[in-house]
């Protein structure tokens, strides 16, 4: 696990660490309440007082009641609408509620439209939900997003589902989301960092990683670095990457690979192009060296290899790909060999004879789907259980890609990449990021380092790209290769 990488829970684990807190004093309810009205009054634009409160059907609920109840001692005007039944709520929540009634406080069973909120604290639905809002729930969760007020989420916005983050018919869209004992990966993946906003961790005094050791982490700064590099040193001291890949018309994948490969680092960087009509020099890179397949497979001191960039689905690319996979150097499959793979139960077995863990695959959730024969829908609707398959099935390393990437591991393991943007979304980038995890793989990280230094970084270049004024829009992946050089310098010499 890298160093400071927080702990996340699935919503099962969450129950656990509940069950088992054991810790004195106030409940974890009327902590929760009290740290979100504590946010509130922060988030609270200035001379802005009156706060409209959504209260659901259960404990989520009781946190908002809670939170209302501090927010009218604070002499805030408090709206609180509850759309639960008084009789059926939870014991906690119940509490909350006569507490409420108990101060004064007034329950509205609709959003009264007619006034100005300062802001809106959500506390419809926590992370119990399992399906589609009601047509009620979903009415009111479109009126409360209709305001230009901010938005408080409690544990995470309602409509949203904690583990994946897929929506349940409508969510409600969060300015920041308070989220309580650890953090939720539906938060960071799918689309939960459109709807979540700012994220806000109060653990409420409970050690969640002693009661439930976690099995993910959310990657939010660079993981293991290579070494600063000694002045004594030589091309051989940092590997050799091969690229396999660039059929007829797609050569320029591959060299987007093999580009991003010889920024990230690797000492010599080789290109076997299947095209016929490859060209012989890269007149944009000439330190790369472009081969033909076959001389590509005769050099005996490559350290990695990547295979699939532009490789095309014809004979010539399935036997080249069928070459790469009984080669024993790390191996990183990405693109067009992930497509054959799917498609060729012989080149499959031949993966699985593979020493395990050595096989990074890089899918989006097309090519997820493909792998594992159900429907991008079905990767989407569960990206971590999605990615821990493939990881299990192919005995490898698999990176889902998409809005929080998620890296998982034969052991069980699995990581949330939290760098990146929408300036990620277009052509080229794949095989950018395939070059930079080849690149740091041949340099002597062990391919699991590799892996989550390559996918961290690369997102954290679209980053400062973006945070430069280039992008979102427009942003090239030859951009971020070169980015991504200038960043792993920068973390090499501050490390």
């Amino acid at each position: 696990m890298p160093q400071m990488a927080r702990p996340l829970y699935l919503a099962r684990q969450i129950r656990t660490i509940e069950q088992h807190h054991g810790a004195a004093g106030p409940s974890l309810m009327e902590r929760a309440g009290l740290c979100a009205a504590e946010l509130a009054r922060v988030l609270l634009p200035e001379n802005a007082h009156s706060v409209l409160v959504l209260a659901g059907p259960g404990n989520n609920g009781g946190d908002a009641l809670v939170a209302a109840q501090h927010l009218k001692s604070w002499w805030h005007q408090v709206t609180v609408v509850f759309t639960g039944s008084r009789e059926q709520l939870p014991p906690d929540a119940g509490a909350a509620l006569e507490a409420w009634l108990a101060c004064g406080g007034e329950l509205a069973t609709e959003i009264p439209t007619n006034r100005h909120y300062g802001l809106i604290v959500d506390g419809l639905f926590g992370i119990g939900i399992t399906r589609d809002l009601d047509a009620r729930h979903q009415a009111l969760v479109q009126t409360a997003n209709a305001f230009a007020a901010p938005k408080l989420a409690l544990d995470v916005p309602s409509g949203l589902c904690a583990d994946s983050g897929r929506i349940f018919g409508a969510a409600l869209r969060a300015d920041h989301t308070i989220t309580f004992l650890g953090l939720k990966p539906g938060l960071y993946t799918l689309d939960g960092p459109d709807y979540a906003g700012q994220v806000h961790l109060a653990d409420l005094g409970v050690d969640a990683p002693n009661l439930c050791p976690p099995d993910g982490w959310l990657l939010e700064s660079p993981p293991t670095l290579p070494p600063a590099r000694r002045r004594n040193s030589h091309k051989g001291s940092y590997g050799s990457v091969g690229v396999l890949g660039g059929n007829t018309s797609m050569v320029g994948a591959a060299l987007l690979t093999a580009r991003a490969a010889l920024l990230s680092g690797a000492g010599r960087v080789y290109a076997g192009l299947l095209a016929e009509d490859a060209p012989a020099v890269d007149s944009a890179q000439p330190e790369l060296m472009l081969r033909s397949t076959e001389a590509l497979f005769k050099l005996e001191h490559l350290t990695t290899l990547v295979a699939g960039p532009g490789m095309g689905h014809n004979g010539t690319a399935e036997t080249a790909l069928s070459h790469a996979l009984a080669r024993p150097e790390p191996l990183l499959l990405d693109a067009d060999a992930l497509q054959i793979l799917a498609s060729r139960p012989s080149l499959r077995k031949t993966l699985a004879k593979r020493l395990a863990g050595s096989t990074v695959l890089t899918p989006h959730p097309g090519e997820a789907a493909a792998l594992l024969s159900c429907s991008a829908a079905e990767v989407q609707a569960d990206r971590i259980r999605s990615a821990l398959l493939l990881a299990e099935k192919f005995h490898g390393i698999a990176v889902l890609k998409g809005v929080g990437s998620v890296i998982a591991f034969p052991d069980g393991r699995w990581f949330i990449n939290a760098s990146g943007n929408p300036g990620l979304a277009s052509a080229g980038m794949g095989d950018v990021l395939a070059g930079i995890i080849g690149s740091l793989a041949a340099q002597g990280m062990s391919i699991a380092d590799a892996t989550l230094l390559g996918v961290h970084l690369h997102g954290a270049a679209a980053d400062a790209l973006v945070a430069d004024g280039m992008g979102p829009v427009g942003l090239t992946a030859s951009e971020v290769a070169l980015a991504a050089r200038d960043m792993l310098n920068q973390w090499i010499a501050e490390g």
